[in-house]
């Protein structure tokens, strides 16, 4: 097929002439001089070429066509660096091309779009795509009208569009409605609207499988329909950790070309029912409050969040709570090697065999740790009992503009696991410290009272016998952990690590001085501690307290493919 499609000729671009060649997988053109001798060389890969166009056209920012018998137009992905960002930003190339004869013309754009065909099987050419109107700065429709629709329409992508009225009407639509026909969802909006189309993409592939999702220990079916994100809400973290940008072209030209992104999902249950799904941040204690407090100033828009989070800080709370968690193995990867997962992850990719490797057999992908999670094997889980800042649980690096390495730098998105981390109570200053470092490129698990773990499955309930009490003070003596104030019981399993067990002793060498420090500063008011805090779940607050969470691992596939560092700038450079 690749000797059919191969096709060689001498094209024009403006006044210079260029040696064209098609070669199943690949388009270059070579600028010749007038000895016929090679210049620069351009390349482009056949599995980026987003269009092409009979005579000169220019699609961004808008439409134009100059009819010209002899001429046509290739369109393809070219990479730029992103200032303030870790990934390449994607933009619409486009090359004007000019033939000797009409004939040649249409043997090309023949052969191009039969190369595109062949070599690009799982591009989308039905997408069904949710609006959120009101998100963000309420750009979602200018967004979508004028920057990614005349993208779709150049690569001959059909979309049914639907913009949304009210919450939830994008996931009641999935669960219910007639899907076939659609090769992916697409949601133009911010991390809201990608969780209504996760949950209903979830759901809806687990109803038709007969799964219950309310079971933690089912294995729930990895859904078909692909995910495109185009970003255009007030926080876009899925977007900018998946790709590297949040750019609306970037997300559509990947859209486009059917890239493919495994990612993990974390299901989190409270007695026996489901109660929601999340992919970036589960988070107790800090997290939570800045969420709670934030939302009684939503009028301020987006500088409540900065505004909460420093309210919150100065209130210097922590809550007492139980951690079981169960570790994954630490011979395949762990959140302190200094690695990140980017775009072609070799851990992500040996995941997939591992994860997958008995499917067949067991109807799963975790039949190896059902038992675990359903209580058989109580031994194979770590607990920890004490006094926290914050808990978080997250599946992704959950990586933003204003903390580019995320909250755990060395999470992969499709690995089957989920990185805990764990900040024990502290001085306000220490904690400080650890929130200043996600802005940095400076560890933020290298502090005594940080500890961080992979794991498969994560349990908290509030401790039994360390309720707060009614007198107790928000800004009372901040105690350092010791063996009063905490108990660890853990057991290691036979693949089981015990790294963590350095970093514990690391913190009971803390002086008790600093125990008995006074207090940092005394909140903002002096109203009392509440007992506990609430859980903040991809920007959603969750109603419950005592919860389990499993991580899933590949459950859900988006349009993307990781971040692409500087090195992608090199291996589909254009000029050789």
């Amino acid at each position: 097929m690749e000797a059919d499609l191969r096709l060689e000729s001498s094209l024009w671009v403006g006044n210079k002439r260029y040696r064209a060649v098609l070669t199943g997988w690949k388009f270059h053109w070579t600028e010749l001089d007038k000895k016929n001798r090679d210049k620069k060389t351009t390349s482009v890969s056949v599995a980026e070429v987003v269009g092409v166009e009979d005579g000169r056209v220019e699609i961004l920012p808008q439409k134009t066509v100059e009819d010209a018998d002899k001429d046509f137009t290739v369109f393809y992905v070219k990479r730029s660096s992103s200032r303030g960002s870790h990934g390449l930003l994607w933009i619409l190339g486009s090359t004007q091309f000019s033939c000797p004869s009409r004939v040649l013309r249409d043997q090309w754009t023949k052969h191009l779009k039969t190369a595109l065909k062949t070599h690009s099987p799982l591009r989308p050419q039905r997408l069904l795509v949710f609006i959120n109107p009101f998100g963000g700065k309420g750009k979602g429709r200018h967004i979508y009208h004028s920057l990614v629709a005349p993208l779709f329409e150049l690569a001959g992508i059909s979309s049914h569009i639907i913009v949304t009225e009210r919450a939830n009407q994008a996931r009641d639509h999935l669960l219910k409605k007639d899907l076939t026909g659609f090769d992916g969802v697409v949601c133009v909006g911010g991390d809201g609207m990608f969780s209504e189309i996760l949950h209903g993409v979830i759901g809806r592939t687990q109803q038709e499988a007969g799964l219950c999702e309310n079971d933690p220990g089912v294995n729930l079916q990895p859904c078909p329909l692909h995910i495109g994100i185009i970003p255009a809400g007030s926080t876009d973290c899925v977007c900018y950790a998946t790709v590297g940008v949040i750019d609306p072209v970037t997300s559509a030209l990947h859209i486009i070309i059917g890239d493919s992104q495994p990612l993990d999902v974390c299901s989190v249950h409270h007695a026996s029912a489901l109660v929601c799904y999340s992919v970036s941040l589960l988070g107790y204690g800090f997290y939570g409050d800045v969420l709670a407090e934030s939302e009684k100033h939503r009028w301020m828009g987006p500088l409540r969040y900065d505004y909460s989070g420093t309210m919150v800080y100065l209130s210097n709370r922590s809550y007492a709570g139980v951690v079981q968690y169960l570790p994954a193995d630490p011979l395949l990867s762990s959140p302190r090697d200094k690695t990140r997962c980017l775009s072609g992850c070799s851990v992500c990719s040996r995941s997939t065999e591992r994860l997958f490797s008995h499917s067949s057999d067991s109807g799963s992908l975790y039949s190896s740790h059902l038992s675990q999670l359903s209580g058989d094997s109580e031994e194979e889980w770590v607990s920890v009992e004490g006094r926290f800042r914050c808990v978080s649980l997250t599946c992704m690096s959950s990586s933003c503009p204003r903390s580019p390495l995320g909250l755990s730098p060395s999470a992969h998105l499709a690995d089957g696991t989920g990185d805990l981390i764990l900040v024990w109570d502290t001085h306000p200053l220490g904690f400080l410290k650890f929130l200043y470092r996600h802005t940095s490129t400076q560890d933020q698990f290298d502090l005594p009272f940080v500890e961080v773990h992979r794991v498969k499955a994560v349990r908290f309930a509030l401790s039994p016998c360390k309720e707060e009490k009614a007198d107790e003070e928000i800004a009372g003596p901040v105690d350092v952990i010791d063996e009063e104030d905490r108990t660890h019981v853990e057991t290691i399993n036979e693949n089981g690590s015990q790294q963590h067990l350095a970093e514990r002793d690391t913190r009971q060498e803390m002086t008790h001085k600093q125990k008995a420090a006074a207090p940092f500063l005394c909140g903002l008011c002096c109203s009392k501690a509440p007992a506990a805090s609430v859980w903040n779940c991809d920007g959603e607050i969750l109603s419950v307290t005592d919860i389990l969470c499993r991580i899933h691992g590949q459950l859900v596939r988006l349009y993307a493919r990781g971040i692409e560092d500087g090195a992608s700038m090199l291996r589909y450079g254009e000029d050789e």
